[in-house]
């Protein structure tokens, strides 16, 4: 039989025909063309070629770099440097500043500190407040999770803020939160009412919450020997993967890994390891050898600094005699004192010179200093407006009474502070007013001369609370121990500023306040303020994302350690991602 013709439509595709190649003209002409050219002329055409595409790839590049963005990447570690050992990693126990800084790691309050000063939610979703100031009601987010993978509710709120104003427990937020009623309304609402308005209420709800599952059944005596205070479970940026311990079981490290369940996202960093020395020798050492990446309070080339809120003032005590009754002889003595010098040549620089109760960053103009020029011919002229009279011989000054002018100002033997004395000891020899010295040991210094007032003039440091709250220490009733207004001083405007910055909550309103105090008690010249010291952290120069705001404790710097990032990759800008 003979076969039928097959036609071309239906004729079977033979693998040559299905992979047949396929030319492009244009192409196809220039392979041609060079092909007939001579083997220089091709050796040029490749040359050219080898240019065009390499120029090309390099525009390409060009292009996606200049379009790209490089953002934080996941990964990489911190070594940090601490003095101390910490004892009590427990936001309701920390004590020292190695407790503080651990405790600030593993733990996360409804609200927390972001840059700028400013507080931003954490495990908060939403708060709300009452229009007189004494409730506040808090909504969880959704799914917040302790570090060992239970769920977070508003019991384990209640049961922290009930722990925490427990006075069995000794807590030091025991201040903070006396008085306060802490109500779950449902397992992601919970609502505080406060015995009076307070401003700075939502700065308190920054302490660290504990999983009331595993803390409840421990008794007010027995939380400080607990294991979770040295191995936490809390919710914070960073968990506790490792604690190690010589050989006399004296901590000698810690190490954290990334909180992947952290309310605000996981950290880039995967670690951060803290190493712990003896004193500040030893870890200026460790930072100078490298064995560690970061470290504060020493100062380096890649130091980062921020305003610290202390102040450090000699305190004059009203309340010994007539020496420093007189408006004159106080301000006398404040003229004298060299601001200046004592930030250039005794503290290198790290410091803000002032002359009045609020600290350096606070956001409030600094008021003026006296002269340096003239500083001691100033001073001299105040006295004798004040009615001292000037012995030629000795060149004291005496008084209509026939009393002398001569100061005890007494100090810590911290060395920082006995040298800032010192300084003061001088200017005050430069005008003529004897000065003895006198020191004593932190302990000392507080039982048996701050409590009872026993000084004459006490150089010391003041620790200013977030929200630059003076209420304790220039309200005319806190002059009695334990009150911290350790001159005596009292003046009825400032009492009523007092009271009312701490119940303003509108930002210019309290800015402008804050001024006012701080003219009023500078004028009246109650103390000498010199200086507010800058915080100092050293840390590498390839870590970023390091924001310092005004520091108030040593842990203030890990506001906004999530972010901090030493890897970056680059992306397309559509791909950026968003933080929670």
């Amino acid at each position: 039989m003979e076969e039928e013709p097959i036609s071309e439509l239906h004729r079977e595709k033979t693998p040559s025909m299905l992979f047949k190649k396929r030319t492009i003209p244009f192409f196809a002409e220039l392979e041609r063309y060079i092909r007939t050219r001579s083997a220089g002329d091709q050796l040029i055409f490749l040359i050219l070629g080898t240019i065009v595409v390499l120029t090309s790839v390099i525009g390409i590049l060009k292009l996606q770099a200049s379009v790209m963005v490089s953002e934080p990447a996941y990964g990489g570690s911190l070594t940090e440097g601490d003095i101390g050992e910490p004892r009590f990693v427990n936001p309701l126990l920390a004590i020292s500043d190695t407790d503080h800084d651990l405790t600030t790691l593993t733990y996360a309050g409804l609200m927390g500190e972001g840059p700028n000063n400013t507080l931003v939610p954490v495990l908060a979703q939403s708060y709300s407040v009452s229009p007189d100031g004494k409730t506040y009601t808090f909504i969880l987010k959704k799914n917040l999770l302790f570090s060992d993978g239970s769920p977070l509710t508003a019991n384990d709120v209640v049961f922290t803020v009930q722990k925490a104003e427990n006075a069995a427990l000794k807590s030091p937020q025991f201040a903070n939160w006396q008085g306060v009623q802490a109500v779950a309304l449902d397992s992601r609402t919970v609502r505080f009412t406060l015995p009076a308005p307070y401003a700075e209420f939502l700065y308190d709800t920054t302490i660290g919450i504990l999983p009331a599952t595993l803390w409840k059944n421990v008794t007010s005596a027995a939380f400080p020997f607990s294991n979770l205070e040295t191995i936490p479970v809390g919710e914070g940026p960073f968990v506790v993967t490792n604690v190690t311990r010589n050989s006399n079981g004296t901590v000698t490290r810690y190490t954290l890994s990334a909180n992947p369940h952290y309310a605000l996202g996981r950290p880039y960093l995967d670690t951060v390891n803290f190493i712990f020395y003896p004193d500040q020798a030893s870890l200026q050492e460790a930072f100078s050898s490298g064995a560690i990446d970061s470290a504060y309070g020493i100062p380096s080339k890649n130091a980062l600094t921020a305003p610290y809120s202390h102040v450090f003032a000699v305190f004059l005590n009203q309340t010994t005699g007539n020496m420093f009754s007189k408006l004159s002889t106080r301000e006398a003595l404040s003229t004298a004192v060299n601001r200046d010098s004592i930030v250039k040549n005794l503290l290198g620089g790290y410091a803000t010179p002032i002359n009045g109760p609020v600290p350096s960053g606070s956001g409030i103009p600094d008021l003026p200093l006296p002269s340096t020029s003239s500083n001691v011919s100033d001073a001299m002229a105040l006295l004798k407006q004040a009615g001292w009279k000037q012995n030629t011989s000795n060149q004291s000054w005496t008084n209509a009474a026939g009393e002398t002018l001569s100061i005890t100002l007494t100090t810590s033997n911290v060395p920082e502070l006995q040298a800032l004395a010192e300084a003061v000891q001088s200017d005050w020899e430069k005008i003529g007013v004897h000065t003895t010295l006198t020191v004593d040991d932190p302990g000392t210094l507080s039982e048996m001369v701050i409590q009872p007032r026993a000084y004459q003039a006490l150089l010391f440091g003041m620790v200013i609370d977030k929200g630059d709250d003076l209420y304790d220490f220039w309200n005319s009733k806190e002059v009695t121990a334990p009150g911290l207004n350790i001159t005596g001083y009292s003046n009825s405007a400032v009492d009523a500023l007092l009271v009312k910055f701490r119940t303003e909550t509108d930002p210019h309103a309290r800015m402008q306040e804050l001024m006012q105090i701080n003219q009023l008690i500078s004028a009246d010249y109650p103390a000498i303020f010199i200086e507010s010291p800058d915080f100092v952290y050293s840390v590498p120069n390839d870590l970023k994302g390091v924001i310092l705001s005004q520091i108030t404790a040593p842990s203030d710097r890990f506001a906004t350690v999530a972010t901090w990032y030493r890897r970056t990759e680059s992306v397309w800008p559509f791909l950026l991602r968003e933080r929670s």
